[in-house]
């Protein structure tokens, strides 16, 4: 599985797996389906209502509606990717989501050049180009990544198998958990801690060490802990093995 390492605005440093080309492919064909079916419930409603106008606008209608499922298509990837984080309704089905190389938050403009690309990508080239260069470049971008400096990343698969080797969890059978409070926490939630702890181990500098102390302050707020932890590491870890044990 390819990776990328992303610094992120605290300046740290977080690995996350790449989409491979088929769960974007997959992604792309739930998204089309979608909007196919958008499609042709507008275009029937139209016929309906407006069928003495279309009859009298000759081939007008025909050439427009012959470009609607491509604005629509691409009116739907902007909207949904801005209204999701990152993420159409195909990406959320596959685990997969935009994020920008730079750590930052992608903006109104990277969904815009990523959802207009899209003609370039996959229109005119049938999905060649696209498939070309997510398969080669080193950040699995097409034209529109590299235009917005974003790439596709997993946010679902394999989660669970990691988390437990990084902490060598043998056996949970007789595990009581210390936080129950957790179950608020989602898995991408998770992730984002083992990744941290990962990096401060490897990196134990001033900038790892804040991030840990931010975490930790977040973390207890958002649980309702009122004990601020005094060994943080362990207590992040603690959350990992109890998520484990109450979501498995």
């Amino acid at each position: 599985m390819r990776t990328i390492e992303i610094t992120t605005t605290q300046n740290v440093t977080i690995e996350y797996e790449l989409a491979t080309l088929q769960e974007r492919i997959i992604a792309f064909i739930i998204d089309c389906l979608l909007v196919g079916t958008i499609y042709l419930i507008l275009f029937t409603a139209l016929s309906a209502i407006l069928r003495d106008a279309l009859y009298d606008s000759g081939g007008a209608f025909s050439f427009v509606a012959s470009f609607l499922p491509l604005g629509l298509f691409i009116a739907y990837q902007l909207m949904s990717e801005i209204i999701a984080d990152g993420q159409s309704w195909g990406k959320k089905a596959m685990g997969i989501k935009v994020v920008r190389l730079d750590g930052q938050e992608p903006s109104l403009i990277d969904y815009l050049l990523r959802a207009v690309f899209l003609i370039v990508d996959v229109t005119l080239s049938f999905g060649i180009l696209a498939a070309l260069l997510v398969s080669s470049s080193n950040n699995s971008q097409r034209l529109g990544d590299m235009t917005a400096n974003t790439t596709v990343i997993r946010v679902k698969f394999g989660f669970r198998f990691r988390l437990e080797d990084i902490l060598k969890i043998n056996s949970l059978d007789d595990y009581e958990p210390a936080f129950p409070e957790v179950r608020r926490l989602s898995e991408t939630d998770m992730l984002l801690i083992k990744t941290i702890i990962t990096r401060y181990r490897k990196h134990k500098n001033a900038a790892h060490k804040e991030v840990i102390n931010e975490l930790v302050e977040n973390l207890t707020k958002r649980l309702d802990i009122l004990e601020p932890p005094k060994n943080k590491v362990e207590f992040l870890k603690t959350l990992i093995r109890d998520y484990i044990v109450l979501t498995r």
